[in-house]
């Protein structure tokens, strides 16, 4: 690769004749590092050109640069790094720069994020990575992706690939959606009543930004999904906190007074509970009753290998005052960052518009790859693929968590990809965390889920998406010991 000329200046203090600042800036270039091994340098005529000298004085400061082999000339090719050249100084400790700043008061509010887990970002090479929403290669149809990806790439859709849609989405994904997806639980749409989204995480962001400000109340689950509250607690608005049971959120424990309610009813997070129907229609007449709104976040529905989901929570709404949130990423890979919103199109509209201010619309290139995908059958095979995987290896968890003593606090009745732990009273699970780390193995600590200061301690999730069946037996039993050895 060659090196941009425009990142050679010489410096204006620079002392020496042209030839040895010329040498030194190189020079300097790869002791640093930001000019390295192997990397072509820019001709002698456009360097030349570039710094406003003549071309024999930059000739001669390579030639000088190559007895010193920090160069190697090529036949016809020109000159490059070489590969004997000197290795890269250490970066030297600078002192911290005198800030002029006073952030505390220049920030207008402090900002909280609860999307890193305290998971390590290499958490593949441990032995026993019991983590939830990470890809794992054996679940992914890598091959078909990218040839779908490589199909999105052809002049036939250069236009989607290119074009700025503005506030729109591409309407192949879009269709597919209206089609299959939204079908499949229940629900029927318009394309004006679906707006494509960054991941579920970012349809929330943009249904919280749109119904709640000043005034108005949200209601949340506890324990709940960590970045709601984080977008929760960055809005202007009044939170109530409500415990769920063994079947969701209790529709008789809603405040009287509610704008918005956020719930998981078919899967509940992180409890795994499902919502019956009887509940659900509760639900609806609670916050028809409230002139409630309810955003319903759908996910880990395909995940259904035990039995069918229970139809999502809009199909049976007759008011049009639910919202509804599906992803993609938890069955294709968690960085594709590809979900949806479906409601009602004045809703919709003004999502779209909130939308456009802060990203426009998703890449797309990513949402053509995606229609591909998705309209080719390769997601449905993709489903069936994990279906089988997963519930052979929530077989062989279940039963090692049993001859363990492991309490179960929570699992899905259809399925999914996690189970909800509790360990005995007095247990701190992110001290036991942090030990198990150490034993390569990676749980996920359930405080972070709960909200108050009274959140419990005790309790853990534990994803079978990312590990082997064979060896989830020998990291449940490194569990059971150091929750043993902490109970001690």
């Amino acid at each position: 690769m060659a090196i941009p000329v425009e990142t050679f200046f010489l410096k204006p203090d620079a002392q020496g004749t042209l030839q040895a600042q010329i040498q030194q800036m190189i020079a300097e270039g790869i002791l640093s590092g930001r000019l390295r091994r192997g990397e072509k340098l820019p001709s002698s005529r456009k360097l030349a050109a570039h710094l406003g000298v003549s071309r024999i004085t930059v000739t001669l400061a390579y030639t000088e640069l190559q007895a010193s082999d920090y160069l190697a000339a090529r036949d016809r090719s020109g000159y490059f790094v070489s590969e004997n050249a000197p290795e890269p100084l250490p970066e030297p400790e600078l002192p911290a720069a005198a800030e002029a700043v006073d952030w505390d008061k220049a920030l207008s509010r402090q900002i909280t994020s609860s999307v890193v887990p305290g998971r390590p970002s290499d958490w593949a090479r441990y032995r026993y990575p019991f983590v939830y929403g990470q890809a794992d290669p054996a679940l992914f149809d890598h091959a078909h992706w990218r040839l779908c990806a490589i199909q999105a790439l052809g002049q036939k859709d250069f236009t989607a690939l290119t074009t700025d849609y503005y506030d729109q989405d591409d309407p192949e994904l879009v269709e597919f959606i209206l089609r299959h997806s939204l079908p499949r639980r229940g629900i029927m749409a318009r394309p004006e009543e679906v707006l494509v989204t960054m991941g579920a995480q970012n349809a929330l962001w943009l249904a919280a930004q749109v119904l709640l400000g000043p005034g108005r109340r949200a209601v949340m689950e506890n324990p709940s999904y960590p970045p709601l509250k984080d977008t929760l607690a960055q809005i202007d608005c009044d939170v109530t906190a409500v415990d769920v049971d063994a079947e969701g959120l209790p529709p008789a424990a809603l405040p009287e007074a509610c704008n918005v309610i956020f719930t998981t009813p078919s899967h509940q997070c992180p409890t795994s509970a499902t919502m019956p129907r009887p509940r659900r229609e509760a639900l609806l007449a609670a916050a028809r009753a409230r002139n409630a709104l309810v955003v319903e976040d759908d996910y880990e529905f395909e995940m259904s290998f035990l039995s069918p989901p229970s139809p999502a929570l809009k199909s049976l709404d007759g008011d049009g005052r639910v919202i509804y949130v599906g992803s993609f990423s938890k069955v294709l890979f968690p960085g594709l960052r590809l979900g949806y919103l479906v409601g009602p199109e004045p809703f919709i509209r003004q999502a779209r518009a909130l939308r456009a201010n802060v990203l426009r619309h998703p890449p797309g290139h990513i949402q053509r790859t995606a229609a591909y995908f998705l309209r080719l059958g390769h997601y449905d095979a993709q489903i069936k693929r994990m279906s089988r995987l997963l519930a052979e290896r929530r077989a062989v968890m279940q039963a090692a968590l049993l001859d363990h003593g492991l309490t179960i606090a929570g699992s899905g009745t259809f399925g999914g990809s996690s189970f909800w732990m509790k360990a005995p009273e007095g247990v701190d699970m992110e001290q036991v965390r942090q030990q198990l780390q150490a034993d390569s193995v990676l749980i996920e600590s359930g405080d972070r889920f709960f909200t108050g200061a009274q959140a419990p301690r005790n309790h853990y999730r534990l994803a079978y998406s990312s590990i082997p069946s064979d060896r989830i037996a020998e990291g449940v039993a490194r569990i059971a010991q150091a929750i043993a050895d902490v109970s001690a």
